[in-house]
Protein backbone atom coordinates (compact mmCIF):
# COMPACT_ATOMS: atom_id res chain seq x y z
CA UNK A 1 0.00 0.00 0.00
CA UNK A 2 2.87 2.50 0.75
CA UNK A 3 4.76 1.64 -2.04
CA UNK A 4 1.37 2.25 -4.49
CA UNK A 5 1.19 5.39 -2.66
CA UNK A 6 4.68 6.77 -3.27
CA UNK A 7 4.34 5.85 -6.99
CA UNK A 8 1.05 7.86 -7.43
CA UNK A 9 2.72 10.51 -6.08
CA UNK A 10 5.81 10.40 -7.85
CA UNK A 11 3.67 9.86 -11.21
CA UNK A 12 1.30 13.16 -9.99
CA UNK A 13 4.46 14.73 -10.04
CA UNK A 14 5.85 14.28 -13.10
CA UNK A 15 2.33 15.20 -14.77
CA UNK A 16 2.52 18.17 -13.11
CA UNK A 17 5.68 19.23 -14.31
CA UNK A 18 5.08 18.20 -17.64
CA UNK A 19 2.65 20.31 -17.57
CA UNK A 20 4.47 23.71 -16.69
CA UNK A 21 6.79 22.77 -19.66
CA UNK A 22 6.75 25.79 -22.67
CA UNK A 23 5.71 23.44 -25.53
CA UNK A 24 2.31 23.81 -25.51
CA UNK A 25 -0.07 21.56 -23.13
CA UNK A 26 -2.47 23.30 -20.31
CA UNK A 27 -0.58 26.61 -19.92
CA UNK A 28 0.36 26.66 -23.51
CA UNK A 29 -2.46 28.60 -25.13
CA UNK A 30 -1.70 31.66 -27.70
CA UNK A 31 -1.79 35.38 -25.66
CA UNK A 32 -2.53 38.67 -27.27
CA UNK A 33 0.32 40.80 -27.74
CA UNK A 34 -0.34 43.61 -25.71
CA UNK A 35 1.49 46.61 -27.86
CA UNK A 36 -0.64 45.42 -30.57
CA UNK A 37 -4.15 46.12 -29.40
CA UNK A 38 -3.69 50.23 -30.14
CA UNK A 39 -2.27 51.28 -33.18
CA UNK A 40 0.07 53.99 -32.62
CA UNK A 41 -0.57 57.41 -34.37
CA UNK A 42 2.90 59.07 -35.56
CA UNK A 43 4.00 61.53 -34.12
CA UNK A 44 4.33 65.20 -35.22
CA UNK A 45 5.45 68.65 -34.88
CA UNK A 46 2.81 71.20 -33.14
CA UNK A 47 1.64 73.98 -35.48
CA UNK A 48 2.38 76.69 -32.78
CA UNK A 49 6.00 78.45 -33.05
CA UNK A 50 5.58 81.64 -31.65
CA UNK A 51 6.74 80.65 -28.16
CA UNK A 52 9.30 82.74 -27.28
CA UNK A 53 12.48 81.53 -25.13
CA UNK A 54 12.79 82.94 -21.51
CA UNK A 55 14.84 85.85 -20.74
CA UNK A 56 18.33 84.92 -18.98
CA UNK A 57 18.10 84.76 -15.18
CA UNK A 58 14.42 85.42 -15.25
CA UNK A 59 12.02 82.80 -12.85
CA UNK A 60 10.18 80.90 -14.30
CA UNK A 61 6.61 81.16 -14.42
CA UNK A 62 5.18 78.35 -13.28
CA UNK A 63 7.65 77.87 -10.48
CA UNK A 64 8.25 79.52 -6.97
CA UNK A 65 10.32 79.20 -4.33
CA UNK A 66 10.92 75.57 -2.74
CA UNK A 67 9.66 76.43 0.53
CA UNK A 68 6.24 77.17 -1.21
CA UNK A 69 6.43 74.37 -3.08
CA UNK A 70 6.55 71.83 -0.13
CA UNK A 71 3.80 74.19 1.29
CA UNK A 72 1.33 74.18 -1.67
CA UNK A 73 2.38 70.33 -1.72
CA UNK A 74 1.38 69.73 1.92
CA UNK A 75 -1.32 71.51 2.53
CA UNK A 76 -2.96 72.39 -1.07
CA UNK A 77 -2.74 76.42 -0.74
CA UNK A 78 -4.40 78.87 0.95
CA UNK A 79 -7.59 77.54 1.53
CA UNK A 80 -10.87 79.94 2.35
CA UNK A 81 -11.58 80.64 5.93
CA UNK A 82 -15.34 79.48 7.23
CA UNK A 83 -17.67 82.01 8.25
CA UNK A 84 -16.99 80.71 11.31
CA UNK A 85 -13.66 81.09 11.62
CA UNK A 86 -14.02 84.31 10.26
CA UNK A 87 -16.62 85.39 13.03
CA UNK A 88 -14.52 84.02 15.35
CA UNK A 89 -11.16 86.04 14.32
CA UNK A 90 -13.67 89.35 14.34
CA UNK A 91 -14.77 88.72 17.56
CA UNK A 92 -11.41 88.00 18.69
CA UNK A 93 -9.80 91.08 17.50
CA UNK A 94 -6.09 92.42 17.12
CA UNK A 95 -3.79 90.84 19.99
CA UNK A 96 -1.36 93.13 21.93
CA UNK A 97 1.76 93.71 20.49
CA UNK A 98 3.82 92.97 23.69
CA UNK A 99 1.76 90.15 24.72
CA UNK A 100 4.28 87.11 24.47
CA UNK A 101 6.66 89.68 26.57
CA UNK A 102 3.42 89.09 29.24
CA UNK A 103 2.97 85.52 29.21
CA UNK A 104 6.62 85.24 30.68
CA UNK A 105 6.44 87.64 33.10
CA UNK A 106 5.68 85.75 36.51
CA UNK A 107 3.52 88.43 37.61
CA UNK A 108 0.99 87.70 35.10
CA UNK A 109 -2.20 84.59 35.38
CA UNK A 110 -1.92 84.24 31.69
CA UNK A 111 -0.73 80.59 31.55
CA UNK A 112 -0.92 78.25 34.48
CA UNK A 113 2.53 78.20 35.28
CA UNK A 114 3.22 75.15 37.69
CA UNK A 115 6.86 74.77 38.72
CA UNK A 116 8.72 73.44 35.59
CA UNK A 117 7.54 76.51 34.18
CA UNK A 118 8.66 78.69 36.44
CA UNK A 119 12.02 76.85 36.53
CA UNK A 120 12.28 77.09 32.39
CA UNK A 121 11.33 81.03 32.43
CA UNK A 122 13.48 81.58 35.32
CA UNK A 123 16.42 80.05 34.18
CA UNK A 124 19.82 82.60 33.45
CA UNK A 125 20.45 82.70 29.41
CA UNK A 126 23.58 80.84 28.03
CA UNK A 127 24.95 78.27 25.77
CA UNK A 128 24.26 75.69 28.02
CA UNK A 129 27.50 74.57 28.35
CA UNK A 130 26.87 74.53 32.45
CA UNK A 131 23.73 72.56 31.98
CA UNK A 132 23.27 69.68 34.04
CA UNK A 133 20.27 67.51 34.81
CA UNK A 134 18.57 66.69 37.99
CA UNK A 135 16.64 63.90 38.79
CA UNK A 136 14.12 64.45 41.45
CA UNK A 137 13.23 62.07 44.72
Amino acid sequence: MLKATKIILALSGTASLAACGSGGGVLGRERPDEFAVQRQTPLVVPPDFSLTPPQPGAPRPAEGTAAQQALDALFGGPAPRSAVETSALDRAGDAEPGIRTAVGDPGTFTVDKGTTTRAIVAAPEGDGQDARAVIPG
